[in-house]
């Protein structure tokens, strides 16, 4: 018998809506029967295992009532080996029970697969750039941008499971106001002085300052603009490297660096202009370029190239956006701030400007604030960096795995409070030791099976055994898997695939308090305690997969 995971049991009432109508038991228009009915897990358990309410939403095509629709698909589902009971609720809720033996099978399905299992080709073909961090070289990444690092590398991971070809992507903001500003902080630093007062200040700016000087001795003697030079040279490559430490610390490794300046000095912000010049998307006014963006949904017009001749900030956004396009990406998604949220529209405006579609070829997610909380009151200065909080101070105070965890727990669009006294305590209550442990719990079960000579089932597996309540249970969140990846890839969210995790280690200890697993004593194993190995084996799986999909270890002991 097959394995029923939701999107079969959708399938298999798709056909048997499609076998209704070609019978003529329904009439409904060509193309009305959709190609997915909604499945979910009904709150009280005594509703069955799934429930679905297409009868309520094609009754009107039918030209039925929905409990009659309901009545005739009943009927036609309880004649599918995998589906063991079908009952109709309230107006035309159809529940349904699902065979034993066709729900165990669950759990042979996932070991044979192994690590693949929940992995689709949804985003096959598809090519996805997905910057994210994109932090400026002046100063330590913040918590603010460190955000985005666990969040979109878990999204990457995620997508490239369902089958996309994804680059990762980071804008290296070498480029500008915020770096003269750094250079001139580190000028003053070297020669004595305060730095100007829209500078940057910490301790960090003396660590480089003082590597910089140890690499060039003569610098503080030079003309200020050539000692400038020097600084923002050296001080922007030290200060990157510092940034590409703390993301290969934190497991964030990207594909591509890509320096702002180029754009500049490769004249790809003099092509993004003329191509926009081309479509009719700029105009002249007040001695200034102009993008029509307003045209295009924004607030208003925007100015491209300055009066004085030189390009505005957004001029580099066309180029590299355009650059992005032209290297052949379908999508480009672009990971920002909570103060960049007014940028959205203009870069919508971009998108259509240059022919693309918003939401198709251009996303924009926001991610919100992140607040520390220590002994109940917020952290608000870092060690090192003094005016901000830093991703190495939030590593350092919860270690790498919590770190990502409690970053990617949430939804990006809410902002969040970490307690670090909650995140870095070894019990339940902390989210990833809770998630964690049940993975060690797991494969201690398969360790001491193994000094038992006991192996989970094999070719004579008999699923039916797998028959207890909190079994089922088990047997259907292994079996949520591949849609929670899915939507976590649809969504845009990966704080569904933590939240799952969670639900479903809650849902093993459950199961594990009150079926045995292992024999006792002398008793003999059996069939039972190798059916159940399997289901422990499977869940040991997805958990594995899950975390990794976090860039979250799974240990083997705690």
């Amino acid at each position: 018998m097959p394995s029923v995971t939701p999107d079969q049991l959708s399938q298999t009432i798709v056909d048997a809506l499609n076998a209704l109508a070609n019978r003529g038991s329904i009439a409904v228009s060509e193309g009305a029967i959709p190609a997915a009915v909604k499945v979910e897990r009904p709150k009280n358990k005594e509703h069955g295992d799934y429930a679905t309410n297409v009868a309520l939403q094609l009754s009107k095509q039918a030209g039925l009532k929905p409990r009659d629709l309901a009545e005739l698909l009943a009927q036609e589902l309880k004649g599918r080996e995998a589906i063991s009971a079908v009952d109709i609720a309230g107006p035309g809720f159809i529940n349904i029970t699902v065979a034993a033996a066709a729900q165990g099978e669950i759990a042979r399905a996932v070991v044979e697969v192994g690590s693949a299992y929940g992995t689709s080709d949804r985003f096959a073909g598809k090519r996805i750039n997905l910057e994210f961090v994109s932090s400026n070289p002046t100063g330590p990444i913040h918590l603010g941008g460190g955000r985005w690092a666990p969040v979109g590398d878990s999204l990457a991971r995620v997508f490239t499971a369902m089958g996309a070809d994804v680059t990762r992507e980071y804008y290296f903001n070498d480029h500008g106001a915020q770096i003269d500003r750094f250079s001139a902080s580190l000028l003053a630093v070297a020669k004595g002085e305060d730095p100007p007062e829209d500078g940057y200040v910490g301790s960090y700016i003396t660590d480089i300052v003082e590597q910089v000087v140890a690499a060039h001795p003569s610098v503080v003697d030079m003309p200020d603009d050539q000692a400038r030079e020097v600084f923002r040279r050296e001080g922007v490559e030290l200060m990157f490297a510092e940034i590409k430490q703390t993301l290969r610390t934190f497991r964030v490794d990207f594909d591509v660096y890509f320096h702002e300046q180029s754009l500049h000095d490769s004249g790809a912000v003099e092509r993004a202009i003329q191509r926009l010049t081309e479509m009719d998307n700029t105009y002249e006014a007040e001695g200034a370029l102009w993008l029509r963006s307003e045209k295009y949904g924004d607030d208003k017009d925007r100015v491209i190239v300055k009066s004085d001749g030189h390009p505005a900030y957004i001029s580099a956004d066309l180029a590299y956006y355009l650059d992005k396009r032209e290297r052949g990406f379908d999508l480009v998604v672009i990971m920002l701030g909570a103060d960049h949220h007014g940028y959205v529209g203009r870069l919508m405006a971009m998108c259509q400007a240059f022919g693309d579609t918003p939401h198709e070829n251009l996303e924009v997610l926001i991610g919100q604030l992140v607040n520390l909380v220590r002994d109940g009151q917020q952290v608000r200065m870092s060690k090192r960096a003094g005016n901000v909080v830093t991703l190495d101070d939030l590593i350092e105070s919860v270690g790498v795995d919590a770190a990502r965890y409690a970053l990617v727990r949430y939804s990006s669009d809410s902002s969040i409070d970490l307690d670090l006294d909650l995140w870095a305590r070894a019990s339940s209550d902390n989210p990833v030791y809770y998630v964690q442990y049940a993975h060690a719990r797991l494969a201690s079960i398969l360790r001491n099976a193994t000094e038992l000579g006991l192996a989970p089932a094999g070719q004579d597996f008999d699923p039916s055994l797998l028959s207890h309540p909190r079994e089922g249970d088990l047997l259907r969140a292994l079996a949520e898997f591949p849609r929670v990846l899915a939507a976590v890839a649809e969504l845009r969210e990966p704080h569904r695939l933590a939240r799952y995790l969670e639900a479903t280690a809650a849902t093993f200890h459950r199961f594990y308090d009150v079926c045995r697993v292992l024999p006792h004593g002398d008793e003999d194993a059996t069939d039972l305690h190798r059916a159940r190995l399997l289901l422990v084996d499977a869940t040991r799986i997805v958990f594995a997969r899950g975390l990794q999909l976090l860039g979250v270890t799974a240990p083997e002991r705690m």
